[in-house]
């Protein structure tokens, strides 16, 4: 769990930010693109994730892999109620980029799993490398048709 302390889902920006943080700790040698991710839970407290990339590319791991694999080896897989997602090419003074990053069509399918086990449609915070654009969208948006654990009979 972060440090960050508490925070609500009607702070996106918050959210954001302590996506930004885990964004310096990727580990992205090879596209240089640093990806981060935060997972609100139900108590307010948050899940951070970060990118990681493999010199055998298709074994690399998204942020929000990282973050609800975490928030899962918790327990808490049910608990995520919104996500905060950044992302931009590294430079010599952090992130940059100007157009908010949403989650890639895996994480949204990962994403997804965590949505209808916990019985909501997340709120997706995307924000931008540098400055403070963040657009908002809900799973089902970025996801129309999800397939997943209710498609099973397991939800």
């Amino acid at each position: 769990m972060s440090p960050e302390g508490t925070m609500s889902v009607t702070d996106p920006a918050a959210l954001i930010a302590a996506a930004r943080t885990a964004a310096a700790h990727a580990h992205a040698p090879y596209s240089r693109f640093h990806v981060g991710a935060a997972l609100l839970l139900s108590d307010g407290s948050v899940v951070t994730g970060a990118n990681f990339e493999n010199a055998s590319y298709g074994l690399s791991l998204c942020a929000e892999t990282v973050a609800v694999a975490t928030a899962s080896a918790a327990g808490r897989l049910a608990d995520i109620v919104a996500v905060g997602v950044i992302g931009g090419m590294i430079g010599p003074d952090g992130l940059v980029g100007t157009d908010p990053v949403t989650p890639c069509g895996r994480c949204r399918q990962v994403l997804n799993e965590a949505a209808q086990i916990g019985g909501r449609d997340l709120a997706i915070h995307c924000g931008a490398g540098t400055g403070e654009a963040i657009a908002t969208f809900a799973l089902s948006e970025l996801l129309p048709h999800a397939f997943g654990p209710a498609n099973l009979g397991m939800v």
